[in-house]
């Protein structure tokens, strides 16, 4: 028996309601700036939606949802770099405080210069990070990305490398313009 198109949508919109965080994570990891950020969640609801029909219901909603929220935010990123070449380096985005910032403005730098650092990584570095952050197992995460658990375990341990390099780089950087 074939569902009502009403049914069809009404359970698209419970189960989007449900992982609705899974849109604006993903769209706020790629999108540049914020006026693009409203366009993409929109172009992930729509994609999402034509393919509701193709859904295999014996799989988590979280897991296709996240593949094609990926799949529309690389193209949006995709196409932005090509219209603006224009990157500003991050360095040239970190605010310097002059007085002593209080802890909450200090773990808020830090989260800035964290995402600074993630904003640097290929496309597929930044949905492994997204993912992983996200609790997803290495199973789930080779799933929606296509790749083996293997791969996903040994690019999730060199993106924790790469990070605590980069950080400690940054921290001495900070530290020696803090004694001049």
């Amino acid at each position: 028996m074939t569902m009502s198109m009403a049914a069809r949508e009404d359970e698209f919109l419970d189960l989007l309601a449900q992982h609705k965080k899974i849109l604006f994570k993903v769209a706020n990891l790629y999108c540049r700036n914020r006026a693009d950020f409203a366009d993409v969640v929109q172009e992930i609801v729509l994609q999402a939606w034509r393919s509701f029909g193709r859904y295999d219901h014996a799989r988590p909603f979280s897991t296709w949802l996240y593949r094609i929220g990926l799949n529309v935010a690389i193209s949006a990123y995709r196409a932005e770099t090509r219209r603006s070449r224009t990157i500003v380096p991050a360095d040239e985005s970190i605010v310097e405080i002059a007085a002593p910032p209080s802890e909450a403005a200090e773990l808020e730098a830090q989260l800035q210069l964290l995402r600074n650092l993630i904003g640097r990584f290929g496309e597929l570095d930044k949905a492994l990070v997204l993912l992983y952050l996200d609790g997803n197992s290495n199973d789930v995460i080779g799933e929606i990305l296509g790749i083996s658990v293997t791969n996903v375990g040994t690019r999730i341990n060199r993106i924790k490398q790469k990070l605590q390099r980069n950080w400690a780089d940054l921290s001495k950087r900070e530290y020696s313009h803090g004694l001049r």
